[in-house]
């Protein structure tokens, strides 16, 4: 599957969170598959990145634009499925990057979409290549259990001219654990959080003994009725290096209790 080189976040892929009106604490709710992440037709997520030092460096807008769902082979199992546009936007409100992002809900797990980990930056040095993605989603358990382990994800990009491969870039999220709670908060009011600890290795491979790689630990806060209500980027000497913070959502369209029209795609799929 090939995609266009569109902006993917750095940090992880871009989730809703409550109104500005909850200031209270957000107990865990009864899972809505039917909506991945709390989201609904029209909603609009802010987030805002910071340095280490609190400073603000960027701000996230991520917009529903489609809801969906498809069925596999049998029709045994449903996937449900929301399509966002997610941008990158200054200090100033000027939109350096767009992308789409899918995210899914299929049983009992909610899945993020793996390109939205890579660091755009990596493929600043390729212009004017193709660019082939190989994206595998972010698994998140609806009902999380400290102590443990979660499934890696990411992506990978194989660079190629009309001719030749040229290299690989790939971000890959690993040794992924939950290993307690707390409780977050943010503008948009205090959530009761899953800490989920990983390892993020990105690299850009020429050949297989020409690789530059980069490790950095992260801390996600993972709600699972809002999705990540924060999350910290550490270096290898393990100071803070970056904060995705959510700040606002923008609830245009219908409310959880409203019928929604939900567009169902059913294409088959392999068991």
């Amino acid at each position: 599957m090939t995609r266009s080189p569109l902006f993917a976040a750095s940090v992880c892929a871009l989730l809703p969170l409550l109104p500005p009106a909850a200031a209270h604490a957000q107990a865990p709710t009864a899972y809505d598959c039917t909506h991945p992440f709390g989201l609904y037709d029209n909603m609009e997520v802010v987030y805002q990145l910071q340095d280490a030092d609190g400073k603000a460096a960027g701000t996230i807008r991520n917009r529903v634009v489609l809801l969906g769902s498809e069925q596999n082979k049998k029709q045994t199992i449903t996937t449900n499925t929301v399509l966002l546009k997610s941008g990158l936007y200054d200090t100033k409100n000027r939109l350096l990057r767009l992308q789409d992002v899918t995210y899914l809900c299929r049983q009992d797990t909610s899945f993020t979409d793996g390109t939205s980990e890579l660091n755009p930056e990596s493929l600043r040095s390729f212009r004017d290549r193709r660019f082939a993605y190989a994206p595998v989603p972010l698994a998140w358990p609806n009902q999380p259990t400290v102590g443990s382990t979660l499934p890696g994800g990411g992506v990978t990009v194989q660079v190629s001219s009309t001719a030749v491969d040229i290299a690989q870039v790939y971000t890959r999220v690993q040794k992924r654990r939950i290993t307690g709670t707390e409780s977050v908060t943010t503008p948009a009011g205090t959530f009761e959080c899953y800490k989920v600890e990983s390892e993020r290795e990105s690299a850009t491979a020429a050949r297989a003994d020409m690789v530059m790689r980069t490790v950095n630990r992260t801390v996600d806060y993972y709600s699972p009725a809002v999705g990540l209500v924060k999350t910290e980027v550490y270096g290898k000497n393990g100071k803070l290096e970056q904060v995705r913070l959510l700040t606002t959502i923008n609830k245009t369209a219908a409310q959880p209790e409203q019928q929604l029209k939900v567009k169902e795609k059913y294409k088959s799929k392999k068991s």
